[in-house]
Parts: structure tokens; sequence; C-alpha cells
């Protein structure tokens, strides 16, 4: 018998719609921010995996022309709790020296691995680093993380401090699927 995704998800925190319409939101507000800039098109740096659904949403509404790359920086692992100990296991593939650089995370947690991302894009030669994060989590904040030159930061919504999945967020690489954003019960991550 097939289990069904929606009955491990304690409740529904943000539906399709609502997500939907929050990333039309988000890229109308990069697409003016940053086509008053009077420089090269900036670079989207998707983060991996967890960003993706997020990522290609966002980017298919901005109204400009834009590069697009990806890394992939991990923190957690199969666990519920960041490790607060980042790994760069995917580098980009663009040159950013000098280049305005907006990195899209899924949720941004303790900012460990923001921190770390911000740190490498300047060690790039990145002019600016912007960050555009689908959740925002400051419940647990641990490291305050400083945007690189006229950096600015979007998020999509505040997330309260629950273990969510969907929307390309997952447990154990399970759940990303889900077109929502869901509380997974406790006795399938315990």
């Amino acid at each position: 018998m097939a289990v069904k995704l929606q009955s491990h998800i304690e409740r529904v925190l943000w539906s399709q719609d609502e997500i939907l319409h929050r990333v039309s939101e988000l890229a109308s507000q990069i697409s003016a921010d940053f086509g008053a800039v009077n420089s090269p098109p900036p670079v989207l740096v998707g983060v991996a995996t967890g960003a993706f659904l997020f990522f290609a949403d966002l980017v298919k509404k901005i109204d400009l022309p834009i590069s697009v790359d990806f890394v992939r920086a991990e923190s957690y692992g199969s666990d519920t709790i960041s490790t607060g100990v980042p790994k760069l296991s995917l580098d980009l593939k663009l040159d950013v020296k000098g280049k305005h650089v907006i990195l899209v995370e899924d949720i941004v947690d303790t900012g460990s691995t923001l921190s770390c991302l911000i740190a490498h894009l300047e060690s790039k030669g990145a002019s600016s680093v912007s960050v555009c994060t689908f959740l925002d989590k400051p419940a647990r904040r641990k490291v305050h993380f400083q945007l690189l030159g006229q950096g600015k930061f979007y998020k999509g919504f505040e997330c309260p401090d629950y273990f969510v999945v969907g929307y390309g967020m997952d447990h154990a690489e399970l759940y990303r699927n889900l077109p929502y954003v869901g509380v997974l019960k406790p006795e399938y991550y315990n």
C-alpha cells in the first residue's frame, strides 16, 4: 500500500497559492531594485538542494537579464538541527568577480551556512551579495551575517520554530516534492 505524504504533515503553514503569490512579490522587488542599478546583470546563485523549487519559480518571474549558477552547502545531513559547520560540496562555475550576486536560499536558520557562503563569494571578488531566502527562522539564529557591499535581504516568510518540509525542503532527502510547506509530524524525524 502506498504511503500518502500528506499523512506525515501535522499542518500546512503556507499553501501553494500563498507561496507562488509571495514569490511573485519577491521577484518584482528584485526586478525593481536591480533594474535601476547601472551595472552588469546580477548573478543569482541557488543553494542546492533545498532552494531548487523556490529558485526556479523566482528566476522565471524576474524581469531582468540575469545569470544563474548553483552552490551546494550542507549543514543538516539527515538530522533536523544544523551542525553549525557548513560544508561546501559544489562550487560556482561562473566568475562572480565585480558582479552583484543574489544568493537564493530555502531557509536561513542558524545563519552559519549563509555567513560561510557570503565569505566565499567575497573571496571570489563579488562586488555585493544580497540574500533572497524563502523562509527566515530568526528564532534559531546563532550567527549574525553581514551582507556584502550594497547587498539587500529579501525574505518570503518568517518561519516559526518548527521543523518544516516541502517546496524543496526535506528531511533525509524526502518531502521535497510537496507543493506546500508543512510541519513534519515528530514521529517521522525522532
